[in-house]
């Protein structure tokens, strides 16, 4: 059986989604969809609106055959982290290509400026390092870093716009999958409907998941979005409301968040991955200020610290992930398995003993730091939208399987 991967969050899985499984596995060729995607935190610093096991249930009642867990400490990480770990596990898991959205929508630009990166990799990087340095997010230093190499090519070729959110995690899976030499083709299909930062929804079937969270939000009706999800996915949400099961946000988890923060304080704030520079001190000032979420990073948002910085800081303080512990997690160690369909089964029998990762669908069965920490994220998580019963729930949870 031939595999095409996608890197995925779902939160929550919507009719773009839907579109993105079923034309990756034409642009494939294949027989079957493998999805790698993020637990219950998310790459942007966000609990995810729904449990990885809800996400991975519309997941394979929507085109996936096969998810996979991307580990907590690359599932919230910045793009180049992110996209390694995504990329190791479908390597590992022997897809022969994958496919990602974009702006773009063709994938030669994206080779074009792979190209040229490679002729300037040294100049490139340095670029990078020091517009870092210097307090520039990581998304406009690379941009400053790749218009520099564009200027003194002077290539003619076709280049890939690096300014748009999901060419640049299409750039880094591509980067990512040259630097461990995979042989999975890369494929791209063009994004459609609403961009993908669009905080409200417009007229037609596909809208950005941050719409369609922020009107549920608003309205608190699942009729105002409906338009936007596949009807599987409605009844899933649909199923949540009627037992009144709840759904995440930092607006729910603050009181929480800032608990921890109050009772660390700076100095042990300092030990969180990603605190930089002192901002513990402001993190610490802005909890002891303000009781909302809204108030609290308005006062910490700055041009130095972008909104998804600090709550990527935010989402390690909530779960306790320090320097210490991220020093231990270098590479994915393991394939997690959420969830499979008959063909994604047939699959795993098929293919498992050359998987290049071992595959973990008992939790008990298997002892790794990373995986230690995903348990923890979930329990943390639990707790942050109070369902004690979701604690351990790694332990209790067997992988999702629907018959088709």
């Amino acid at each position: 059986m031939k595999a095409t991967g996608i890197i995925v969050e779902y939160n929550p899985f919507h009719n773009g989604h839907k579109l993105h499984a079923y034309a990756a596995k034409e642009k494939g060729n294949a027989d079957l969809v493998i999805a790698v995607m993020s637990g219950n935190f998310l790459q942007r610093g966000e609990p995810a609106f729904i449990d990885k096991w809800a996400r991975t249930e519309m997941a394979l009642k929507n085109g996936v055959d096969l998810v996979f867990e991307l580990p907590y400490a690359f599932s919230t990480s910045h793009a180049p982290n992110f996209a390694k770990g995504a990329i190791t596990l479908l390597d590992a898991a022997r897809c022969d290509a994958y496919c990602f959205g974009s702006e773009d929508g063709n994938i030669q630009p994206f080779q074009n400026s792979m190209a040229l990166l490679q002729h300037q990799k040294r100049n490139y990087e340095q670029k990078i390092q020091e517009a870092v340095s210097q307090g520039i997010s990581y998304p406009k230093a690379l941009n400053i870093a790749y218009t520099e190499a564009i200027r003194k090519q002077q290539t003619t070729n076709e280049l890939v716009d690096l300014t748009q959110p999901n060419n640049i995690l299409g750039f880094h899976y591509i980067k990512a999958a040259n630097d461990i030499q995979s042989n999975m083709k890369p494929t791209t299909i063009k994004r459609v409907g609403s961009a993908y930062h669009d905080e409200q929804l417009t007229a037609g079937e596909i809208g950005s998941a941050t719409g369609i969270r922020n009107t549920f939000f608003t309205t608190n009706q699942l009729k105002e979005v409906e338009n936007f999800i596949p009807p599987t996915v409605e009844e899933i949400l649909k199923e949540r409301i009627q037992t009144s099961q709840p759904f995440a946000s930092w607006t729910s988890f603050y009181p929480f968040l800032r608990m921890m923060i109050l009772r660390d304080g700076p100095e042990r704030l300092a030990k969180v991955a990603d605190i930089t520079e002192g901002i513990e001190n402001l993190l610490y000032r802005a909890a002891l200020k303000h009781a909302d979420f809204d108030g609290f990073m308005q006062m910490v948002k700055s041009k130095r610290y972008t909104w998804t910085r600090i709550q990527r800081m935010l989402t390690h303080i909530f779960t306790g992930y320090t320097y210490d512990m991220r020093a231990t997690i270098q590479e994915p160690s393991y394939l997690r398995l959420l969830g499979m369909t008959n063909p994604g089964r047939r699959y795993l029998n098929e293919n498992k003993k050359q998987f290049k990762l071992p595959i973990v669908s008992k939790v008990s069965a298997f002892s790794d730091s990373s995986l230690t920490l995903d348990i923890h994220a979930t329990n943390v998580y639990a707790l942050g939208i109070n369902k004690p019963s979701m604690v351990n729930a790694d332990f209790k949870q067997s992988p999702i399987f629907i018959r088709d």
